[in-house]
């Protein structure tokens, strides 16, 4: 199986501000400020957390095939 990535860029659609984050590995993460403009992110119909959504990686339990992080999103 392929190594996990932890690492992903999360571009703002509302700014087009970029910052690179660490995803976690134990939940999903609902909701993202952005530190430009400050808009609250939230992961689009049918994804399970704002990496899927905006970053240009999918969150860990993605990677690892699973359709989602299971249930566990915390709103880290």
């Amino acid at each position: 199986m392929a190594e996990v990535i932890l690492e992903s860029t999360i571009t703002c659609p509302e700014c087009g501000h970029q910052k690179m984050e660490v995803m976690p590995t134990n939940a999903c993460q609902y909701f993202y400020e952005c530190e430009a403009c400050k808009a609250l992110l939230k992961p689009k119909p049918g994804d399970c957390c704002v990496f899927c959504s905006y970053g240009t990686v999918a969150c860990p339990p993605v990677q690892q095939g699973l359709s989602s992080c299971g249930g566990e999103c915390h709103g880290l």
